[in-house]
């Protein structure tokens, strides 16, 4: 792996190169299993395909935090109301380039995928557009949304926070959550074979990485996490046992706690959520996302000639000893895709119990494929 990989090779690479020992189910059985659970709790049909589509779609791309292993959790947010099924989509006010939206609680997916269409169609008619949206739950793999501005020639930009929900993230320096994961991502339109974008937590690592490895009985590597009593850890239990994820960059975590700061200013105050924990508990994905249209600055057609040149650029870099490739921001994304939709996903044990156990509760077990 690592001659493959080289430096670019993390422990979420490493679990999902099938070094583990476990199952592979094909893509379109997992949709349809998460689909009949999602029916069967409550969602509506538009709303289940959404939300498995995107799932699969994540472990598709390797983020198999954000893919199925959520259903079950998605599921119970809806029995104890926290995730409201057919809610309704409130624009709370806009102009021909902004929209303020409420989703009162509904399919963070089903909600943000909309909003992004909207924003796109705003761009396309005044170049560039911006969207915030508060009340929601969890929308997933945030890269899925901006490469929907990037297939339709734009340049696409999105950052989420959980809101008032419970926090998991120190401060640079700090030994107590006070910041989501705060994600941050860029795609970029091109002819590359996959989408040119970037996707990240500003923390040292999402809190589902964690919430994965556990699952797989995995350690943790050390600088994502300390326990609760300040110490560095690799046991990813320390995590739900009072520890704290650290912001991204080590040393150098500073950077990413000042990024995550911004993230919490564009998608917690800009959206109305506010900053800190409010006694509900549940879980609040605020979001401001952004399109803008290439034609209004040059050519998209040379433009996405350009991208593909400087992706080539950087692939041919004299690599360090070792490494066998270099690849461009979403390539690895692309690989593993393309792989996954040939060979089938892997899914550990647990997480398969967990889908049967709410299968048994809803009485639909003997229609999932999960075999």
């Amino acid at each position: 792996a690592r001659l493959l990989f080289g430096p670019l090779l993390s422990f979420d690479n490493f679990i999902h190169l099938g070094v583990c020992d476990m199952p592979l189910i094909q893509a379109d059985r997992l949709t349809k299993t998460a689909h009949i659970l999602l029916a069967a709790a409550g969602a509506s049909e538009e709303e289940s395909e959404i939300v498995s589509r995107h799932c699969i779609s994540a472990n598709l791309a390797g983020h198999d935090s954000h893919g199925i292993i959520q259903i079950p959790s998605y599921i119970d947010r809806v029995e104890r109301g926290h995730i409201v099924p057919g809610a309704p989509f409130e624009i709370v006010q806009e102009s021909d380039t902004t929209t303020v939206i409420n989703g009162n609680w509904g399919f963070g997916y089903a909600i943000s995928e909309r909003a992004m269409k909207m924003t796109i169609e705003k761009a396309k008619k005044s170049n560039i557009a911006a969207t915030t949206i508060h009340k929601q739950s969890h929308v997933g793999r945030v890269g899925a949304y901006p490469s929907m501005a990037a297939a339709e020639g734009m340049i696409g930009m999105m950052t989420a926070d959980s809101g008032r929900s419970p926090k998991s993230v120190a401060p640079f320096g700090g030994a107590e959550a006070r910041l989501g994961t705060n994600p941050i991502c860029y795609a970029i339109p091109s002819n590359l074979d996959g989408t040119f974008f970037i996707d990240m937590a500003t923390s040292a690592v999402a809190n589902g990485k964690v919430k994965l490895a556990l699952a797989r009985g995995q350690d943790i590597p050390e600088g994502w996490v300390i326990d609760k009593d300040g110490n560095p850890t690799t046991n990813p239990q320390d995590l739900y046992d009072g520890g704290v994820l650290l912001p991204l960059g080590g040393p150098e975590g500073h950077k990413g706690y000042g990024l995550s700061a911004m993230v919490e200013v564009f998608s917690g105050l800009l959206t109305g959520l506010g900053f800190g924990v409010e006694a509900s508990g549940r879980h609040n994905d605020g979001v401001f996302m952004v399109a803008f249209k290439v034609e209004a600055f040059r050519s998209l057609e040379t433009f996405k000639s350009e991208v593909d040149d400087f992706a080539k650029y950087l692939k041919a870099t004299r690599k360090q000893k070792g490494v066998d490739e270099i690849f461009y921001p979403g390539e690895l994304e692309h690989i593993r895709a393309t792989a996954r939709g040939r060979d089938g996903i892997e899914i550990e044990d647990s997480t398969v119990a967990k889908l049967r156990a709410v299968g048994e509760k809803y009485k639909v077990v003997d229609k999932l494929l999960l075999d």
